[in-house]
């Protein structure tokens, strides 16, 4: 998996921090310097965090795991959901419905809702309801979708938080702390890091810097589901080989000396000189032999 450079995060504005005026102390660690009063990130830190936040994502998935991309401010949401379904993954890009993680059931419940009603749909009940009835089944997928559409694929608690903006989602990582899933974030000068068990110091208001992590998160969990993949494939085919039975080994009588099975006139016959020529007369030999 390779690093990116640190050329890509000057390109992508990653080292730009807040004013020094709003930042959060506890980001300190992860600050290089300050300039007109901005505070500039430390993208020697940024490269090695992002790594270990990498490489945590990839092994998770491809054991098994699911990560849920979280990210609904404006600059975010469309980039979450991109590279979430790219990597085949949950998100939430809209609006962050308390109870997600710590009440999951109910969620669940409307996501299956939302799966029934669109299923109905197709199949083409609706055309069988009057028209006032099918506007409001549509205006509630339509709510339904909003809410909870990128949840279709989670059937279980996620075992990773990926969060754009840990303090526009602050109720996210509360649930998370709460339920000990691990939080990979994306986390600015004006953030508390303290709750994020993998802290990429970055950056999270400018489009190509989020575009950036988003991606390499994302890149990672689709090399985790590719390992996933790759290694169910050969347990499948180690399961369709069949077994090798075992097989006694063979008895052989035991070996007679060639004479014995000749009788006494083809062997006379055989010392006078006969040869393949005189096959017949061998045959008929044998056969006289035999009727004796």
């Amino acid at each position: 998996m390779a690093s990116v450079s640190l050329k890509a995060l000057l390109e992508a504005g990653v080292h730009f921090g807040h004013r020094t005026k709003r930042w959060n102390p506890k980001m300190k660690p992860f600050i290089f310097t300050e300039r007109n009063g901005v505070h500039i990130i430390d993208l020697q830190q940024t490269v090695a965090q992002i790594d270990q936040a990498s490489t945590f994502v990839q092994t998770t998935v491809a054991r098994g795991g699911s990560v849920l991309f979280v990210g609904t401010k404006r600059q975010a949401a469309d980039i979450i959901q991109s590279e979430a379904e790219r990597c085949r993954m949950p998100y939430i890009n809209k609006r962050w419905l308390g109870g997600t993680l710590t009440n999951f059931p109910t969620i669940r419940g409307r996501v299956e809702h939302l799966i029934e009603l669109e299923q109905r749909r197709e199949m083409g009940e609706f055309r069988r309801l009057p028209k006032l009835e099918v506007l409001k089944l549509n205006e509630l997928i339509e709510r339904l979708t909003q809410r909870v559409g990128g949840l279709r694929t989670m059937e279980r608690l996620p075992d990773i938080l990926f969060i754009v903006d840990v303090r526009r989602e602050d109720l996210a990582v509360k649930e998370a702390v709460k339920l000990d899933i691990p939080i990979v974030a994306v986390v600015d000068t004006n953030c508390n890091p303290d709750p994020i068990d993998y802290v990429i110091p970055s950056n999270d208001d400018a489009i190509r810097a989020i575009k950036l992590m988003v991606t390499k998160i994302a890149d990672a969990a689709q090399e985790g589901m590719n390992l996933r993949e790759t290694l169910a494939a050969e347990v499948k085919e180690e399961r369709r080989e069949p077994q090798r039975m075992s097989r006694a080994p063979l008895v052989y009588e035991q070996e007679r000396d060639f004479d014995d099975l000749l009788g006494p006139s083809t062997l006379a016959k055989l010392e006078e000189g006969y040869g393949s020529d005189d096959a017949e007369d061998l045959e008929g030999a044998g056969a006289a032999e035999a009727a004796a």
